[in-house]
């Protein structure tokens, strides 16, 4: 039946709060794309404009390009793009993710340099239009260019973002949730100048005020219900986004390591069996768990992983990465 094992996942509440405030964070995301672009557009024009050398306009002769996630080697001009993005990067004693970046289109694409402040995993994302908030959040907080905003609140939602992704059970409680929704407010208010977010805030209101319970056709509703159903195929997407983005994250983190922890391969294993215990996700995620194969047969072959010395990557200082069980 169609909806029908949807249906019965919103029947937990922990779960349902999980996808609300995963929609939250996909509305931001949608708000953030335009505003992010103009000031990215902006910083890059303000770089090439103040910088003698990147001033000439001249284009990268070697074509230069990151190995893992080192740039070392490079052109005297993909160099001196490399330190205006360190010179402008709010935590240079961290990771910077030069794997994200193509620094031949540095000159020329204002996308790739945003691309050096952003988590792992951009390499192939053309634009804001598919990044997740976690991209657009970072880069607000480790680009300088943005220091017009207040940044303790752009960290706030980025440690609940985290949380949320990284929660081993994909659960939130209610008391956990309205912390969360005050943090989401104090940051669309922030921003409310950006017509884009106001209009994502006010999206944000409306279906946080509602139930979220769907309509399975061919099961009676219950008499006297008052409160508006929700689009059911709405809500499937919303799953599928978060379940993909989570998925993905913990793959990054998986590959990232040398010998991955324990920790992140139980959950790992624990989101496929979640995904292949409910027959409408399994067959949705089919790609996705092929992957995950993979992945777990390569790792079961010693030798066969190429492991680079680097430090573990982090979105912010004091944002933690490994994922958890969130308390009520």
């Amino acid at each position: 039946m169609v909806f029908a094992e949807l249906n019965i996942r919103l029947n937990d509440v922990g779960y349902k709060n999980w996808l609300k405030a995963g929609y939250c964070l996909l509305k931001l995301r949608d708000g953030l794309q335009g505003f992010v672009t103009n000031e990215m557009r902006s910083f890059h024009q303000t770089l090439s404009r103040n910088n003698a050398v990147l001033r000439r306009g001249q284009r990268c002769p070697n074509y230069c390009k990151p190995r893992g996630n080192q740039l070392q080697s490079a052109c005297s001009l993909c160099e001196e793009w490399k330190k205006e993005i360190l010179k402008h990067h709010t935590n240079r004693g961290g990771v910077i993710n030069w794997g994200n970046c193509k620094p031949w289109l540095w000159p020329s694409q204002h996308w790739e340099l945003a691309k050096a402040y952003m988590p792992r995993g951009q390499a192939d994302v053309p634009g804001p239009e598919k990044c997740d908030a976690a991209a657009l959040l970072n880069l607000i907080n480790f680009c300088d260019h943005f220091s017009f905003v207040n940044q303790h609140k752009v960290r706030e939602v980025i440690k609940s973002r985290n949380e949320l992704m990284h929660s081993c059970e994909m659960k939130v409680s209610s008391q956990w949730m309205c912390k969360y929704e005050r943090k989401i407010e104090d940051l669309l208010l922030e921003l409310n100048h950006i017509p884009e977010v106001a209009a994502a805030g006010r999206d944000i209101s409306e279906m946080l005020s509602v139930d979220w319970s769907v309509q399975v056709p061919g099961v009676d509703s219950t008499d006297g219900l008052d409160y508006e159903m929700l689009d059911p195929t709405q809500i499937s997407q919303v799953e599928a986004e978060l379940l993909r983005e989570s998925l993905q994250d913990l793959r990054f983190q998986i590959e990232a390591q040398g010998p991955p922890a324990e920790q992140d391969l139980a959950d790992l294993h624990r989101l496929r069996d979640f995904l292949k215990s409910n027959k409408d996700l399994e067959d949705r995620f089919q790609a996705e768990l092929l992957e995950v194969e993979t992945l777990e047969y390569q790792l079961k072959q010693p030798g066969d992983r190429e492991t680079e010395e680097q430090a573990p990557e982090e979105d912010t200082d004091d944002v933690p990465q490994k994922k958890m069980k969130i308390k009520n």
